[in-house]
């Protein structure tokens, strides 16, 4: 698998369809369904102190903006099968690594694509993920956290993800 394009995230079939499927319902019945809420609560009078009005508008907002998410999301996504590990860290992989002294797992690539699983996920674009792109089992690099601490990696493990 090549470098990253910048601003795209990977994302397998599944991970690309389950968020097209969720646009297309955001943007058609779910629209709908606060637009009736909306209006409902608009009948019930004065929209000063009409609770379920700003309740709906406010879940209005925050629905729009998934929306908008997600379609630069999809605009951007690099869709493929997770690559087979080579023991290489790249996109889609699945990655053991001693971080500042703690082991952890968590997958290399953006959070949708794990969305129902127990792995937290790194970005590519992470400084995290940036720093461990290409490394091999065993070698070992350091990253500049948010904070200004430099933290010490090694890998230990790159498998193929499988989703699960």
């Amino acid at each position: 698998m090549s470098a990253p394009e910048t601003g795209a995230h990977f994302f397998t079939q599944e991970a690309y369809d389950r968020l097209a499927n969720e646009l297309e319902y955001l943007s058609t019945t779910g629209r709908e369904e606060i637009a009736k809420r909306i209006e409902l609560a608009r009948s019930e009078g004065d929209l000063k102190e009409n609770g379920g009005y700003h309740a709906a508008k406010d879940q209005q907002a925050v629905q729009e903006g998934r929306i908008l998410t997600l379609k630069n999301l999809l605009k951007h996504a690099r869709v493929g099968v997770a690559p087979q590990s080579t023991g290489v860290v790249e996109p889609g992989t699945l990655v053991t690594a001693v971080i500042g002294g703690g082991e952890d797992t968590f997958l290399i690539g953006h959070r949708e694509i794990a969305r129902d699983s127990e792995y937290s996920v790194y970005s590519e674009a992470s400084p995290l993920g940036a720093a461990i792109l290409g490394l091999k089992i065993g070698e070992t690099t350091s990253y500049t956290a948010p904070n200004g601490r430099e933290i010490a990696v090694e890998i230990l493990k790159v498998e193929t993800w499988t989703g699960a």
